[in-house]
């Protein structure tokens, strides 16, 4: 007897959705048949499931390489703008100096090192 697609794609659905029904009907007694053995064996949870583990991130970042030194370190580098004793590099965040110099009106320029 030939089935078409659907009629198969439907005869799947039903029995998954008896399947379900009876797993469901299933699962009470088997997790009271597991807790009763555990209670009557006092079995712990590392009995059970295994010693706490590392997770995946935690191991990673155990075995990450130390970070690697800079190459340009213990190098000076040239101070590009000046204002009589203030300098800086141009490098990393603008010094509180500069930025008060920037907000009275001053261009950046005015303080460049030539």
């Amino acid at each position: 007897m030939a089935k078409s697609y659907s009629q198969l794609q439907a005869q799947i659905q039903k029995l998954q959705a008896e399947a379900e029904a009876i797993k469901a009907k299933e699962l009470d007694g088997v997790i009271a048949r597991i807790r009763t053995a555990i209670e009557h064996y006092g079995i712990t949870p590392d009995q059970l499931f295994g010693s706490v583990k590392k997770t995946k991130a935690t191991r990673a970042a155990a075995k990450k390489a130390p970070a690697r030194k800079s190459a340009a370190k213990g190098r000076p580098v040239a101070i590009k703008y000046r204002d009589g004793e203030n300098t800086w590099t141009g490098r990393g965040n603008k010094p509180r100096w500069l930025v008060a110099r920037l907000a009275e009106g001053k261009q950046l320029g005015d303080f460049a090192v030539n």
